[in-house]
């Protein structure tokens, strides 16, 4: 049974939601050990084809907590260092799980909650969304989020915001590719959420989990043949697939492939 987060398998979607409302869903030790757990459960439950992680309240996730932070200004080097593996592994989980993950954004998002946004694969929020990284303002960095921030927005685009901790709106974080929808209400959040889902789920499982290792394996990589080499043994591999197979068949015979009900 989890403290800090919920829980549910709605279908093929499983749903995540940060539940402190009251912290305004910032992390702390235990919300950090039970999102990274979830993921990991989300990720091997061969039922779920899509993972949304969402948060009740006012605020998706406001950073770190500051009752965390204190205990943390007592901590040793070393249980320093575990709490921000532990940080950074979350991220990971969430970058790299297996299956399309999308971030339903209410409301604001600072420091490792936009960290957390930048790590999903899709990103919709609210108008009225705001973000910031505000960990230089505290005297310290957005460490364990920075491969996922500079991933999403770009280097330009991470010196200016992680330089000055500045608050940004929806619409800049749309310019600039942290968001991929803006919308005007939690309606049309969700109504945005079901459009992007019913279109995910038209798609091959195991063709959605080898474009995510593709897309990881030659984002910012040289053309070199070493790459181009890995991109043709890929698409070999996959189209002799049993789902390869079964979706060209599908096309061709003018059907619905089988992982569609």
């Amino acid at each position: 049974m989890y403290q800090s987060i919920l829980t549910e398998i709605d279908a093929s979607v499983g749903i995540v939601t940060l539940n402190r409302a009251d912290r305004h869903n910032a992390f702390d030790d235990v919300l950090i050990a039970e999102l990274s757990e979830a993921i990991e459960v989300m990720a091997h439950e061969p039922t779920v084809r899509v993972v949304v992680i969402s948060s009740t309240g006012k605020s998706f996730c406001a950073g770190a907590d500051l009752n965390w932070m204190k205990r943390m200004a007592g901590y040793s080097h070393e249980e320093n260092l575990r709490d921000s593996r532990a940080l950074a592994e979350l991220f990971r989980r969430v970058a790299q799980c297996p299956k399309p993950v999308i971030a339903r954004i209410q409301g604001p998002a600072y420091g490792g909650g936009v960290g957390l946004v930048a790590a999903c694969d899709i990103a919709v929020a609210t108008f009225d969304a705001q973000f910031a990284l505000t960990e230089v303002k505290l005297g310290i960095i957005p460490s364990a989020i920075s491969p996922h921030v500079i991933a999403a927005i770009g280097e330009r685009y991470a010196r200016r915001y992680m330089l000055t901790a500045e608050r940004f709106s929806a619409a800049e974080a749309y310019r600039i590719g942290l968001l991929h929808e803006m919308v005007a209400d939690e309606s049309g959040l969700d109504e945005a959420l079901g459009e992007i889902i019913e279109a995910i789920l038209k798609n091959g499982p195991n063709a959605l989990r080898e474009c995510k290792d593709l897309i990881a394996a030659v984002a910012w990589k040289p053309m070199t043949p070493e790459v181009i080499e890995d991109t043709a043994q890929r698409i070999t591999r996959v189209r002799a697939s049993a789902e390869g197979r079964e979706g060209m068949g599908s096309f061709l015979e003018k059907r619905k492939p089988n992982w569609v009900l």
